[in-house]
């Protein structure tokens, strides 16, 4: 349950392109975990495509954080931030709701959950364009804007055309 997840001790005080790397890290764990949910839930070829791009996307880029975090960071302990802007809102998944939903239900439910849980890595990711000081970090945070705001549409459009 994604909910309770809490900050590692003193994460504020270390870094902020450590707290992004290990804050949106987890951020993209339960987007993954969440789209790992789709097997044996729906027909909806559109949600079982869009959930196997969510994992290799978003692996891909935990693969990448994790590269620059044994690169930039050595030996630092875990220091993900919950206060970080779109964190805290974005990791309120139900994932019992997930699990008991099947077919037009669970298509709904995950995209009520897959929405805000994308609004908030946009929100997080607007603010490391701001605050990091890796160019690295500043190009990630660009992908996952343009990726996500644009999977939010996509999604919006679904509910509209779903719900009819």
């Amino acid at each position: 349950d994604h909910s309770q997840m809490k900050s590692d001790p003193n994460a504020a005080s270390h870094p902020y392109d450590l707290q992004f790397i290990d804050t949106m890290t987890a951020h993209h764990k339960g987007a993954v975990d969440m789209a790992k949910t789709v097997d044996g839930k729906t027909t909806n070829p559109d949600i079982k495509k869009f959930a196997g791009q969510i994992i290799a996307d978003q692996e891909k880029e935990i693969a990448q954080m994790k590269d620059w975090r044994e690169k930039w960071f050595v030996g630092k302990p875990p220091v993900r931030n919950m206060d970080m802007p779109g964190m805290m809102d974005s990791m309120k998944m139900d994932m019992a709701k997930l699990s008991s939903a099947k077919d037009k239900d669970f298509d709904l439910a995950f995209i009520d959950m897959m929405t805000p849980h994308h609004a908030g890595a946009v929100l997080m990711a607007k603010e490391a364009l701001q605050k990091s000081e890796k160019a690295e970090i500043k190009t990630l945070a660009g992908q996952i804007i343009k990726a996500q705001e644009a999977e939010i549409k996509m999604m919006a459009d679904w509910k509209a055309k779903w719900t009819k």
